[in-house]
């Protein structure tokens, strides 16, 4: 203990973030290598491995990408509403724009689908005096959590490492804490010091204070506020978020194997095989150093199989040699990705499962990509506590109180999931037109953003208020079959 409790109470909270991030580091760069097709040839037993998993150690049919691209790729955040003051959405929108994060959110989304979080740090920028906005991996970032109310954040913890040195910075509600410490090895991208010395058993290395030009060590937090929000996937009362690809690896890798032993009987199916009969295997002279014969030996029956060569002695018969079935695998690998795509959810149209698209008419794969949609809903309803948390610390980070507050009870605007022909939204928005919804409500369902609904507003504004234009499009009206054959737009 130190003479500073307070510094004492930070370097435990560094030890007990960083202990939770060393922890599950394994797990989720097993989950980053699925995700990119790295799978290792699993479940084959020692013997078969030792002969040909070198042979098939590069290949991989990965079906974790697809069940992850699957639904990635409907969920997109398009804005955020706030109840009576469009132009306080509209600061925050900005905000998202600037720091780029629709780049940011899609990166983040499918990190959070496959490890099951990652986190968003919002802070200032320096140069700018504009809030920064950040998408963390979860390798580097971690929360500590009131253990009272597991929705407060006490602390949050973000580490990186260069060529020589591990970084840590700690974020409290009153202090941002600097620590450095020098790493074990350079070679380690993401296992540190402490994280090697922790499985020896040693603790880990001790943090010092990082300074960063003339800063005050620590350095007094301006938002008030812990500026770190976790993203997870599928959270559950009791345990850690849900990997989308947790269950899915598994099945991954006996399909991988089921490949590699169809590949193997191809292989062998493809060259001639040989019978010699009434004659035993040959056999390989032994010779010493001056290279005189003085012994022999039997040739290595790997070899013989290798070339595809039989030795039958006595009065053996070779009655009938059928050629291995190969569907046997294939049909196998079938039944296997169609279980993925159950389980996941992922409509068989992503999977191209034999199982799921024989027979199927445009009703029923619409019916199919229900699961999908529903499992993307699910996602939203998750994600959106914590984009309202994101935003309000944006507007502490601009210092307005009044914004943030309003930003507690602010509605997120996602891409719908479900997959529609343009022709088929169009003919929606049409009827609900028809129906008394207003044109800036059936703009937001054709999926413009706040930016680009302004803009199109101030078109039809336009539009409707210039004569030139207006007298210009009245020769057009009650044409059969013109587009404005209908009332003016807006009206």
């Amino acid at each position: 203990m130190s003479e500073n409790p307070a510094l004492d109470e930070a370097l435990r909270l560094v030890d007990a973030c960083y202990g939770r991030i060393s922890f599950r580091r394994a797990a989720m760069s097993k989950q980053e290598d699925y995700l990119g097709g790295k799978q290792p040839l699993t479940f084959a037993t020692a013997e078969w491995k030792r002969k040909n998993a070198q042979r098939y150690s590069g290949f991989s049919d990965n079906w974790c990408g697809a069940v992850v691209n699957a639904e990635s790729e409907r969920i997109r955040h398009t804005g955020v509403k706030i109840a009576d003051s469009p132009e306080a959405a509209m600061v925050l929108h900005e905000q998202w724009l600037i720091n780029e994060m629709d780049m940011q959110s899609s990166q983040g989304f499918v990190t959070t689908l496959t490890t099951g979080r990652s986190y968003v740090i919002v802070w200032g920028d320096t140069k700018t005096d504009e809030p920064l906005i950040t998408w963390e991996h979860p390798m580097n970032v971690e929360i500590e959590y009131d253990w009272a109310n597991p929705r407060l954040r006490v602390a949050a913890l973000k580490t990186w490492v260069d060529d020589t040195k591990e970084y840590g910075t700690l974020y409290t509600a009153d202090y941002v804490w600097k620590f450095e410490r020098s790493r074990a090895s350079s070679a380690d991208k993401f296992f540190s010091q402490a994280e090697q010395a922790r499985q020896k058993g040693l603790g880990g290395g001790a943090w010092t204070p990082r300074a960063v030009g003339n800063e005050v060590w620590p350095l007094p937090n301006p938002i008030g506020e812990v500026p770190v929000v976790e993203i997870q996937n599928r959270p559950t009362l009791l345990g850690d978020p849900v990997s989308e690809i947790q269950g899915v690896m598994p099945m991954q890798d006996a399909i991988n194997l089921l490949w590699a032993y169809l590949f193997l009987a191809a292989d062998y199916a493809s060259m001639p095989a040989r019978v010699v009969m009434n004659q035993a295997p040959p056999k390989i002279p032994v010779l010493d150093s001056t290279g005189k014969k003085i012994g022999e030996k039997p040739v290595q029956i790997d070899d013989l199989s290798e070339k595809r060569l039989l030795f039958l002695t006595g009065d053996a018969k070779v009655g009938q040699w059928d050629a291995a079935r190969l569907d046997v695998f294939t049909d196998t690998i079938d039944v296997a990705v169609a279980h993925i795509g159950s389980q996941t959810r992922t409509p068989p149209t992503y999977l191209v499962a034999k199982s799921g698209m024989s027979n199927v008419n445009a009703d029923g794969l619409k019916a199919s990509e229900i699961g999908l949609n529903k499992k993307v809903l699910e996602f939203q309803t998750f994600t959106d506590p914590a984009l309202r948390e994101m935003y309000r610390l944006v507007a502490l980070a601009k210092g307005d109180k009044e914004l943030a507050k309003m930003c507690r009870l602010a509605h997120m605007d996602w891409m719908n999931p479900e997959i529609r022909s343009e022709a088929q939204l169009a003919d929606a928005l049409l009827k609900m037109k028809t129906m008394g919804f207003p044109l800036e409500y059936l703009m937001e369902l054709y999926g413009l953003s706040p930016t680009e609904v302004e803009r199109v507003l101030a078109m039809v504004d336009e539009q409707n208020t210039d004569p030139q234009l207006q007298a210009a499009l009245r020769p057009a009206q009650g044409q059969p079959g013109g587009v404005l054959n209908a009332s003016p737009v807006g009206n």
